[in-house]
Order: C-alpha cells, then sequence, then structure tokens
C-alpha cells in the first residue's frame, strides 16, 4: 500500500490549483485523473477567458493548465479512483492494473461535474450529444460532429460551443432555450446572433427523426406554464442535436465515504455539506469545483486553492490565514451581480459554505 499525505482526485481546474498548493506547503500529493493529460474541461476551451488578470484574463483554457507548475507532485493519468473508505484508503483503476491502493492524511475531492440529459422521442438516435461531447471532439480530437446543428440551451455552454460550431464551418440552424430568456452571458450570444443563429426563447425539442440518423428534428413554442403552444411545431432539418441543459455534480466517491449530502437544485443537484473552507462533515476531506456546485471554471480555480490551503493548515502548515481569508473573499466577488444571484440562492440553502 502506499502512504502519503495528500490525494487529489480530479486533475481539472480545482484539483490543478489544489495539488500545486499543498506540494508547495510541502506535503506529498498524488494527483489522480482520468484523462490523458490535466486540465479537465480547460482542455475544450479554446476561447479566451475574461474578468482579472487573477483569473487568467486573455488566456485561452486550453493554455492555463501549463500555468500551475506541479513538479513536486506525483500524478496518475488515465486512472480512476472507485472507492473511498473510513480508514482513510483509496482504491484506484489504473491503465495497468486492476487496482492500487493508496492511505493518505488528507482528500481533495474535485472531480467535476456530468452532463444531464433531455427525454424526447428519438433521442437515442446517432447524432444526439451532450455539448461537453461535442466540444472534445471538435477541440480535442479534431473531429466535427456534423454539418447542420440545432443547440438546445442558452447558457454559457451552448452559447460558447455554438459559437466554436461555427467557427470550425459547422452551420447551427438554432438554439433553444427553454427559459423565457437565455441563461448565459450576453457577450456569448452576441457573437453568434451577430452570424445570423437565431436564438429561440420559450422553445423546446419535442423529438428527433431519422432512419439510421439524425435527420430531422421537431421543436415547439412552449407558454408559461411550460406547455407547448398548439399550432407551433414544426421540424428543422439537421443531422446533428446538441443538448445543453445542464450539468450534475460527480459525487459517487462523496456519498460512499459517507459525507452528508444535501439536494439543492440551484447547485446542480445533490452536494456535500461543508463549511466555508470547504471541508466536508468527515474531517480532512475536502471538495472544490463543480463538484461543490456547478459555476465557471475561475470558481473552480480558486476553490481548488482554498481546498488546498485549508487542508495546509488542518496538516500543520503556519502563517496561512491571511491567504485563506483573501480566497474567500475572492469568491464572494466573483459571485456577485445577477450571474451569481442563483449560486448565492443555493448557497444561502445549504449554509456554512457562504
Amino acid at each position: 500500500m502506499k502512504e502519503l499525505d495528500v490525494l487529489v482526485i480530479g486533475g481539472g481546474p480545482a484539483g490543478i490549483n489544489a495539488a500545486q498548493i499543498l506540494s508547495n506547503n510541502g506535503f506529498t500529493v498524488l494527483l489522480v485523473d482520468e484523462g490523458y493529460k490535466l486540465g479537465g474541461q480547460l482542455l475544450k476551451q479554446t476561447h479566451k477567458f475574461f474578468g482579472s488578470k487573477e483569473h487568467f484574463a486573455g488566456c485561452r483554457g486550453i493554455d492555463i493548465p501549463s500555468k500551475f507548475p506541479l513538479d513536486k507532485v506525483e500524478i496518475l493519468l488515465k486512472s480512476t479512483v472507485v472507492g473511498l473508505y473510513n480508514d482513510g484508503v483509496a482504491t484506484i483503476v489504473t491503465e495497468d492494473k486492476f487496482y492500487t491502493k493508496v492511505k493518505s492524511k488528507g482528500i481533495v475531492v474535485a472531480t467535476g461535474a456530468q452532463e444531464k440529459f433531455l427525454p424526447f422521442i428519438g433521442n437515442d438516435l446517432p447524432g444526439v450529444y451532450g455539448a461537453g461531447a461535442v466540444q472534445t471532439l471538435m477541440n480535442s480530437e479534431g473531429i466535427l460532429p456534423g454539418e447542420k446543428v440545432l443547440m438546445v440551451g442558452a447558457g454559457n455552454i451552448g452559447l460558447i460551443v455554438s459559437y466554436q460550431l461555427l467557427q470550425a464551418g459547422v452551420k447551427v440552424v438554432a438554439v433553444l432555450d427553454a427559459a423565457p430568456q437565455i441563461g448565459g452571458y450576453l457577450v456569448h450570444a452576441s457573437k453568434i446572433a451577430r452570424a445570423g443563429v437565431p436564438i429561440l426563447t420559450s422553445h423546446t425539442i419535442v423529438a428527433a427523426y431519422g432512419k439510421d440518423k439524425v435527420e430531422e428534428a421537431e421543436i415547439a413554442k412552449i407558454d408559461e406554464n411550460w406547455n407547448i403552444v398548439k399550432g407551433s411545431n414544426r421540424k428543422v432539418e439537421v443531422d446533428t442535436i446538441c443538448l445543453s441543459v445542464g450539468l450534475s455534480p460527480v459525487n459517487d466517491l462523496l456519498w460512499h465515504r459517507g459525507c452528508e449530502m444535501v439536494l439543492i437544485p440551484e447547485l446542480g443537484g445533490y452536494v456535500p455539506k461543508r463549511n466555508k473552507f470547504l471541508e466536508t462533515t468527515v474531517e480532512n476531506l475536502f471538495v472544490a469545483g463543480d463538484v461543490c456546485g456547478v459555476e465557471e471554471a475561475s470558481s473552480a480555480m480558486v476553490e481548488g486553492k482554498l481546498a488546498g490551503l485549508a487542508l495546509s493548515r488542518n496538516l500543520g502548515s503556519l502563517g496561512l490565514e491571511y491567504e485563506i481569508y483573501k480566497t474567500i473573499k475572492n469568491l464572494e466577488i466573483l459571485r456577485k451581480g445577477e450571474v451569481g444571484e442563483k449560486i448565492r440562492r443555493g448557497l444561502k440553502k445549504l449554509g456554512g459554505g457562504d
């Protein structure tokens, strides 16, 4: 059995930040990720971030992972943590072994989120994708998903992926959203609107049709009670339907370890109860990123930093109080304004995390 100070699970924006902080404070760290390289969702983000320099404004997501020096961190890629146990042991499935056992003094779970799906007739036809899958195909593998795409969902992910499809030469027939207004930033919506893509709010997908793959999609307008408006159904010719209808935290390991979980729709589903330092109800088990509640990559990076600092303090590092305080305030700033209102509402329901 391998013994070390800290196990970090997930090599996305939260996990790499937590691992860097912990290793910089002198702890032995093992960072485990399922991917073939570190970065998580950042590896799909070809657009430039905006905001402050501290949050990598002007940098493309794909370039951000290299800005975290992890030379003192042991990294295990193409591997999955399949169990967390009461004695501090974790089991890991790797490429060449059925499992590896690791025992640590502290754990940071930064497993991110997974895409939600949408029930409709024909949703099992080839050509129906999640937005994240489309980003992986295009931005990581260089493969176009199709030639004519219907995007379902006008949050930030739906709008950004629509623009990336346009950049790749794919026609985006329309962007639908069931809500009466878009959920994403206006700056992203404006880009695709200027390219002539219609954004249809108060609309939904009813069905997908095709013999062996998607050939048509049936869409319809919905009223304020979410019912289909009679006579509004129409068909559009598409070969790809891209679903961007939300994310759910990947929290299996937290359930397995016995963390107290709370259902909060505003945060994406079941999330771990934790204190303001991101420590769960299990001592020295911290969380960071979308597993805490679905937000932006900038928030995930700051949460990773906070979890790394707070766990470092728990394990004996001194002189971190001011940096921890600053990081908590940074999170509060990121969540200000109209865009962060939903997150603030969710955190208020959670209690102790805001």
